[in-house]
């Protein structure tokens, strides 16, 4: 320890080496393939947040509803064309592809920054709905997308319906965190600000969507026993009941659009497409939310009100799925559904609408859960990617289909209100008969066949695991008492391929016994 002169001397360095620090911040920096997909979905989510904000205080909740509407129909309609092709041409070969649907999300976060960008100049012109359905396109390609990539990043196929959920909730507190400042922004600077700060967010999203894993979704086409799964009875009446929540949520949205708009003097009942909505509007005495002046901040409640009830779905149903079947829980939640729309129709106003909101994105987010579980559990040997984009590509293009109703027919709030009511009650009551008779039917996604016999003179041999079920299978030979006799049979030759297994040669007094009725029909010859 002493040195002589000071009486100290340094420590000696020690032994053991010391750990590599930056190493191990870097490893822990190295984010896993979920961290990855994760940090996206929250960008693109947060970004989507921002982008409606500047919506609702834009041209496109500003404009004469009838001038606005055949312009929504349009794009609306020209959305299908996307999906229309994406699934039967495109998606198979992104599947294949490595990093196929990487690529696809990469450039769509990118079309949505682009898209994002020009939308600041033009916030008051009408180049605003073109590029505004722009980013609805590039959001809906996104979601099929991930759908695909999810099955992907997830190191056991048993947290599928976990991940899934993690990635809703995380949805919807990012689309919060995005709308609080994109809010903040366009109230000082106007909806050109939030669609700016949207387009550094878009950015991020595309930068990050450079990190995702190059992996394929699906190297080999579908098999038989994947396409005979997913074709399970469970699957398709939940697929169907999925559907159906979709498109209520599609339908939901744009009839508070342009229900809960602002600076309108009213609705024009005349426009061409409007002639039922007017005549029901006129015979039930429904009224319309569309008042003079109507502040913007009621469209956001609303809006704000189906993302809440997206994160109680997402939140409940894993715990729902503990304690009951996924059947149970699309049931319940068209019920619910069905419920709480006949009841906002009767009541109506703002805090109806916010109910039923609330109600929708909590039904539409346990059911999307309760459907993957389904598919998981019914369908274990198919490519949950492909299987995924797939499914998700017809609720997308359901999704349109319900947004297109509002916008083409002027239907006032209460009675759109009324109509979900209806179509989740009649969806929940047929789902719920479409269940049972197919409880009655085999277990399982898959009827079981019976064994396939071996047919006589083939070279390959028989399968010994189907010997016991093949004589388990063969009728039993009825004993009955009659006469006896001894019929003569052709002598078999050693190399008679018909004959199964080796055997002696035959001889030409060669017989074999047979106990014959004597008065069978089928027995020809002398006696």
């Amino acid at each position: 320890m002493s040195d002589g002169e000071s009486g100290w001397r340094a420590l000696q360095t020690p032994s053991r080496p010391r750990p590599d620090v930056d190493a191990e911040r870097k490893a822990a920096a190295k984010a896993s393939p979920f961290n990855r997909l994760a940090r996206v979905h929250a960008l693109s989510a947060a970004g989507d947040a921002m982008v409606a904000v500047a919506l609702a205080g834009s041209l496109f909740f500003s404009i004469d509803p009838s001038a606005a509407r055949w312009r929504v129909g349009l794009y609306l309609a020209l959305t299908v064309a996307p999906f229309a092709l994406m699934s039967p041409l495109i998606g198979p070969a992104l599947d294949r592809a490595k990093g196929g649907r990487r690529i696809m999300i990469v450039v769509l976060n990118l079309g949505r920054a682009i898209s994002a960008m020009l939308m600041i100049t033009n916030i008051d012109s009408l180049w605003l709905f073109p590029l505004a359905f722009a980013q609805l396109v590039f959001g809906k390609g996104y979601a099929i997308s991930k759908a695909a990539i999810v099955p992907t990043t997830v190191r056991d196929e048993a947290e599928l319906v976990e991940k899934n959920a993690r990635l809703q909730v995380l949805s919807g507190v990012a689309g919060f965190i995005g709308a609080a400042p994109a809010g903040l922004a366009s109230l000082i600077a106007g909806p050109g600000a939030a669609v700016f700060l949207a387009t550094g967010v878009f950015a991020a999203a595309f930068v990050y969507s450079l990190q995702l894993p190059k992996t394929a979704v699906a190297d080999e086409p579908d098999s038989p026993v994947e396409k005979a799964e997913l074709r399970g009875g469970a699957i398709i009446l939940s697929a169907s009941a999925m559907g159906i929540l979709r498109g209520i949520v599609g339908f939901f949205s744009f009839l508070v659009a342009f229900g809960f708009r602002g600076g309108t003097d009213d609705v024009d009942l005349s426009g061409t497409g409007t002639a039922l909505g007017a005549a029901l509007h006129q015979a039930l005495g429904f009224t319309t939310n569309a008042d003079a002046g109507l502040p913007a901040w009621q469209l956001g409640l609303v809006l704000g009100g189906s993302v809440v009830g997206m994160l109680v779905g997402s939140v409940i149903a894993p715990h729902a799925r503990k304690i009951t079947a996924e059947e149970n829980i699309l049931f319940g939640a068209l019920l619910l559904c069905a419920a709480v729309g006949l009841l906002t129709a009767w009541t109506g106003g703002l805090l109806g609408a916010f109910v039923l909101a609330l109600t929708v994105g909590a039904t539409s987010s346990a059911g999307k859960l309760a459907f993957d579980s389904t598919v998981q559990r019914d369908a274990p040997d198919a490519n949950y990617g492909r299987s995924f984009a797939r499914f998700e590509t017809r609720f997308q293009l359901i999704w349109v289909l319900g947004a297109i109703i509002p916008v083409v027919l002027t239907i006032p709030a209460r009675l759109g209100f009324f109509g979900i009511s209806c179509a989740a009650g009649f969806a929940s009551i047929s789902y719920l008969v479409s269940s049972r008779a197919a409880r009655g039917g085999p277990v399982g996604p898959l009827r079981v066949e019976p064994p396939v016999r071996q047919p006589l003179g083939t070279d390959e041999p028989m399968d010994p695991t189907l010997v016991d079920a093949w004589l388990e299978d063969e009728p039993q030979v009825e004993e009955r008492p009659a006469s006896r006799r001894v019929v003569p049979v052709a002598p078999v030759a050693a190399d008679d391929p018909t004959v199964v297994g080796p055997g002696p040669a035959a001889t030409a007094d060669t017989t074999s016994s047979w106990p014959v009725a004597a008065d069978d029909p089928t027995i020809t010859g002398d006696d």
